[in-house]
């Protein structure tokens, strides 16, 4: 494989510190000797509004410095935001194999650029085989023009069940080549189980988990029980479902409006020391300025006031992955994955991808109708309107 400048010789020589790229001076941040990593610590660089406070965490075994806001850049399609955050000193970025239809790593790659080298740079692959996971990694490495991934996760196993020999077999081998750091896996439910069966395996070094607000004790549990046993923790879905952009003609969107909420929902997942890192997914500027925020100040008790009302708010329509759905619909839906596809739509406003994601289920789950039965066999624990919420997908995306 030709280098593109970030040569597999120079990573598998050099230490774990990464510094973090300085500002430019284009966008009025502060100079690169501004913000260098504190292990654990904090640090100050320079946004438009002034001074942006940086957190950092060690990231479990791997001893990566990252800071706890990352980027995840799912659902960004402009590059300018990339480049406004590693200007700013975010260190982590997270894309995947599948992304906009591949197209997102290659943007990243392109906004990275030249300082690829002063970042934690993670990606995802689907493939469950061999020869799957093999060509995914080498055109996730080309698309990014880089030589490694800091970390290749497992995309979406959520039993141990489901990840294999022969997937653990390939990341492992990866790594003797050079071509990723570290071994992950990304779950979107079910950590209960998945977190603890990774800590005992001892082939893993992070874990990319869904994690807000919303969720039970227990799930702190199993994050504790993979950061105690060296597992780097990832946190994703920190918005609870977003729910953020009110159109006032949406009467699904009408009662959503709740100032602070999104901010308050990050600072949450930061006060956990446990979480190394956090990737909401942000498309402009202005998520970006206030995200940043959420390194600067500490969780209060008014953001607890403001989450306790959301809460409320977003009841009958977040789905908390829980798992204690799975095999009740009568139709045989996978109840969990369809409430997450409408998130997509109805919480981040990105319907594209919501009928993308909708459209890889199986045939006879996507030509399901729940107005083909009297009534609802699956009951929510938590209050979600599970009939309602599925029939809305339903006739979005069917």
């Amino acid at each position: 494989m030709k280098s593109n400048g970030t040569s597999r010789r120079s990573f598998l020589s050099a230490g774990l510190m990464l510094p973090v790229v300085g500002a430019g001076a284009r966008l009025g941040f502060a100079s690169p000797s501004v913000g260098l990593p504190h292990p654990d610590g904090e640090a100050s660089n320079t946004l438009s509004g002034g001074p942006a406070k940086l957190q950092y965490r060690t990231l479990g075994k791997t001893g990566l410095k990252v800071t706890t806001l990352g980027f995840g850049c799912m659902i960004t399609s402009d590059p300018s935001v990339i480049e406004r955050a590693l200007d700013a000193g975010i260190n982590y970025f997270d894309t995947a194999r599948n992304y906009q239809h591949g197209n997102n790593e290659r943007m990243v790659g392109a906004a990275l650029g030249t300082r690829r080298k002063d970042i934690v740079l993670s990606t995802k692959t689907e493939a469950s085989d061999k020869k799957g996971m093999q060509e995914h990694l080498e055109t996730s490495l080309r698309e990014l023009k880089t030589d490694y991934v800091d970390i290749w996760y497992l995309h979406a196993k959520d039993k141990p069940e489901q990840v294999t020999s022969e997937m653990i077999e390939v990341q492992q081998q990866a790594k003797k080549e050079g071509k990723i750091r570290f071994a992950g896996v990304s779950t979107h439910g079910g950590q209960q189980q998945l977190l603890p069966w990774m800590a005992k395996s001892g082939v893993f070094d992070v874990v990319l988990t869904a994690y807000n607000f919303t969720m039970d004790p227990g799930m702190d549990q199993a994050i504790d029980a993979a950061a105690n046993a060296g597992i780097g923790i990832v946190g994703m879905k920190v918005m609870a479902g977003g729910f953020k952009s009110i159109r006032p003609s949406d009467p699904l969107f009408a009662k959503m409006k709740r100032d602070g909420a999104m901010l308050a929902a990050l600072k949450w997942v930061l006060k956990k020391p446990q979480i190394a890192t956090t990737i909401p997914g942000m498309t402009d500027m202005d998520q970006l300025e206030e995200n940043l925020r959420a390194m600067a100040e500490p969780f209060a008790h008014g953001d607890q006031k403001v989450l306790e009302a959301h809460l409320e708010t977003i009841k009958p329509l977040y789905c908390r992955m829980c798992g204690q759905c799975d095999g009740t619909c009568q139709q045989g839906l996978p109840v969990a994955d369809v409430l997450r596809i409408l998130t997509y739509a109805d919480g981040y406003r990105q319907f594209a991808l919501g009928r993308e994601r909708y459209q890889q289920l199986a045939p006879e789950h996507r030509a399901a109708s729940c107005g083909d039965c009297d009534s609802c066999t699956v009951n929510c624990p938590y209050g979600v309107k599970v009939s309602e919420r599925v029939a809305r997908a339903q006739e979005l995306f069917a």
